[in-house]
């Protein structure tokens, strides 16, 4: 079975990274003196960076139906194995979705936030939803799966709403619990997605409702944060800041507050819509450079940088293996925060291979496809390097280094990453004596260390190892000469 043969393979391959770790602390709240960066209040910038796959939080997704429940705790230890802190966790507002480009169609979504009490039964074939009754072992679920993610150290970004599925996964047989068809309360959000726009306030009303009881749900946890909708179309932005101010308003009035977050509004959405938002933090399209050469973040949002919305899995394969460690060493040099959006074991034809076939469900693997690992890897080792440096006294410093991609509090501490393999570069230095170290990010281990006392001024650095590189530098205290 895909449960047991998945944590065997992640317990054999990554046993020495597995080690629980720490609760994630919290909540997090924005690092006003570095506003690229989140705080858990320690002064600290945390750097949140991890794998994220369509069935890992509220709701199991397969043809059988029940669908087969996926193994939450095997996905905490994939992302623990790989150093990961962060995972996106979604939800489905469909209970029977057509996949789009997926060619294995159509998946049952459930559980539901709704119980489903009929009378009559929904165009699924099961009983009506009753939006009057939630479902609790949804919320249950939830808070259960972010608990358990927390006691690892990792922060969970509670999706509250499925916009694409909304907009590009409606079908006859849908089930769709606020289409005036699927439940018993009259409320009719319509066959399309009026459902992500203010048009309908007895909609709204459920909504809210709905929003307020994920927040009463995980309100006292630390390591939270939340999603409005995963791509929404650009008609839904009034619809989002509605909600992005509902839940800042509510939480005002509990013990803890979390950071809300709204990502790109696919299709016809604008980054400005994102940076203009009341969010605290955003998920931007690969327009204006976020695919392949990220603007440096200047603290007007903490930017979340996900290849669900920037880059997509066409876009990775053409980069290849090193464009895609590449583009994650890029993005951490510019002040973002990174998401891979993983297939992890969905079989998808020329996008996903995972190892062997689940017997229950030939949909799905039961071992991650390695070819996503580097790109996985990657994010792993940038937070290493994250937790190494001072990261909340640095910025981007782009004119610092030749290569573009430099985080820096001068005078004190230096990052610089070079993409290109076998080229020298230089870095803008202020006068001191300092400590470097060389990191490979191919093989995740340092090459060579030292020390180095220079002059004010740009000084020339010949990397000692084929590929990418990244070079920090330090201030220390003499101990001998170059």
């Amino acid at each position: 079975m895909r449960t047991i043969q998945t944590l065997i393979c992640t317990l054999v391959l990554f046993v020495a990274a597995s080690a629980i770790a720490a609760p994630a602390p919290g909540p997090l709240r924005v690092l006003r003196s570095n506003p690229r960066y989140f705080t858990d209040g320690s002064g600290r910038a945390v750097y949140l960076t991890g794998s994220h796959t369509w069935c890992n939080f509220a709701a199991d997704q397969g043809k059988d139906d029940p669908p087969a429940a996926f193994d939450f705790n095997a996905y905490v230890d994939f992302l623990a194995a790989h150093n990961h802190n962060f995972f996106r966790g979604w939800v489905w507002d469909l209970a029977w979705s057509n996949e789009g480009g997926n060619p294995n169609g159509l998946f049952r979504w459930s559980p539901h936030p709704w119980l489903r009490t009929g009378p009559g039964n929904a165009t699924d074939g099961k009983p009506k939803f009753d939006l009057d009754q939630f479902n609790q072992a949804f919320f249950d679920r939830i808070r259960s799966r972010t608990i358990a993610a927390r006691d690892r150290g990792i922060y969970v970004s509670i999706m509250l709403f499925q916009g694409y599925a909304v907009q590009f996964n409606r079908n006859p047989k849908d089930g769709f619990p606020l289409d005036g068809r699927n439940n018993i309360n009259r409320v009719d959000a319509g066959t399309g997605h009026a459902a992500n726009t203010l048009e309908n306030a007895a909609v709204t009303a459920r909504q809210d409702a709905y929003v307020k009881k994920v927040v009463d749900a995980v309100n006292d946890l630390d390591n939270v944060l939340y999603e409005i909708s995963n791509e929404s179309g650009a008609y839904a932005t009034a619809w989002q800041y509605h909600m992005i101010d509902l839940i800042h308003k509510y939480e005002a009035g509990k013990p803890k507050q979390h950071p809300v977050g709204m990502t790109f509004q696919h299709a016809g959405g604008s980054n400005a819509e994102l940076f203009a938002s009341p969010a605290d933090w955003i998920s931007p399209s690969g327009g204006d450079g976020y695919q392949n050469d990220p603007p440096a973040a200047d603290g007007r949002k903490v930017l979340v940088n996900d290849t669900d919305h920037s880059f997509f899995w066409t876009g990775l394969q053409q980069a290849g293996p090193a464009g895609q460690q590449a583009w994650v060493w890029k993005n951490f040099l510019r002040g973002n925060y990174v998401l891979f959006m993983d297939p992890y074991l969905a079989r998808w034809t020329k996008r996903n291979n995972p190892v062997g076939v689940d017997p229950r469900d030939p949909a799905f693997g039961e071992r991650p496809d390695p070819y996503w690992e580097p790109l996985r890897h990657a994010m792993g080792r940038v937070r290493t390097y994250a937790e190494k440096v001072n990261l909340a006294a640095m910025t981007p410093q782009n004119t610092l280094a030749s290569t573009a991609y430099c985080l820096a509090q001068p005078g004190h501490e230096y990052l610089v990453y070079q993409p290109k393999s076998n080229a020298a570069f230089t870095v803008h230095l202020e006068a001191g004596t300092y400590h470097y170290e060389w990191f490979n990010p191919s093989t995740g281990a340092v090459a060579s260390s030292g020390e180095f006392t220079v002059s004010a001024g740009a000084k020339t650095c010949a990397v000692p190892f084929a590929g990418d590189a990244v070079l920090h530098i330090v201030t220390a205290t003499p101990t001998s000469s170059p």
